[in-house]
Parts: C-alpha cells; structure tokens; sequence
C-alpha cells in the first residue's frame, strides 16, 4: 500500500492510502489521486518512515526545501 499526506500551506491535513498498483511511482499515485477528484498538493509518505524523515500526521509539517515531514514543536511536548 502507498500511503500520500494532502498538504495545504506546509501543513499536513488528511493521509490516505492507495494501492500499490495505482502508484507504482510517486508521480503516478498522484495522477491516480488527481484521477479519483482529490484536489491539492499530495506528497508520498512513508509508513516505515523510510523517506521524508517520519510517517506525515494530521498536523505535521512538510519541509518542501528538505523535503521531510517534521512533528512540530508544540506537539512534541
């Protein structure tokens, strides 16, 4: 399963998951989210946490210059 954070001015807002025959790269799970009517910016994510730093959250943010997800500072208290 891939797994793509919607991102709306840096901030993560929704996770969904699609299946891995729908996104056999991460440009194609996009045309693949696009083609279902889900509008907005998609990032791929991964559950493992083996690229872009860590699994995105509802709430976390997304570094488009490290291109990471990061746990802001408030919620790791």
């Amino acid at each position: 399963m891939a797994h793509f954070a919607k991102v709306e001015n840096g901030v993560v807002r929704e996770v969904i998951v699609i299946g891995n025959d729908d996104a056999t790269t991460e440009a194609a799970g996009k045309a693949f989210i696009a083609s279902i009517g889900l509008a907005g910016e998609w990032v791929q994510t991964s559950y493992n946490a083996n690229f872009r730093g860590k699994y995105a959250g509802i709430g976390d943010t997304y570094d488009a210059d490290l291109d990471e997800f990061v746990t802001p500072p408030s919620a790791a208290e």
